[in-house]
């Protein structure tokens, strides 16, 4: 990803090996009207016969983008079938890496909002040259 710059956060959920359930999880992101607008790239690596999907960046402008996304991410943990605890429920931030998917949605915004108070994962203020 390009410069992150302007308060905005940088979050990745980790596909875990379930491919599967983070293409799930982005396209329910691009159908959910708060997080329809939110910039979700796939991140892909290599794989034995084609790139494979290791993860979703994310990115967080304000508080409510925090609160749809922790929203959207929690209702939609809640349609996945009983006992489906593969991908998508790691999350990294800067330095932290984050078990999320047992969490409600406003645990997850509170999660988010205090990583997003830390600048992990933020890039800092380009110096001004004059």
């Amino acid at each position: 990803m390009a410069y992150i710059g302007g308060g905005v956060m940088h979050i990745q959920v980790l596909a875990e090996g379930d491919e599967r359930a983070l293409t799930d999880l982005r396209t329910w992101l691009g159908r959910d009207p708060g997080t329809a607008r939110l910039p979700v790239e796939a991140v892909t690596g290599d794989g034995p016969t084609m790139s494979v999907l290791e993860a979703l960046d994310v990115l967080l402008g304000n508080a409510t983008n925090i609160a749809n996304f922790a929203v959207a991410y929690a209702t939609w943990r809640t349609t996945r079938p009983r006992g489906a605890v593969g991908g998508a429920r790691t999350l990294v931030h800067g330095d932290s890496t984050i078990d999320i998917g047992h969490l409600s949605a406003e645990e997850l915004a509170e999660l988010l909002r205090r990583l997003h108070g830390d600048d992990g994962g933020v890039a800092p203020e380009r110096p001004n040259h004059a």
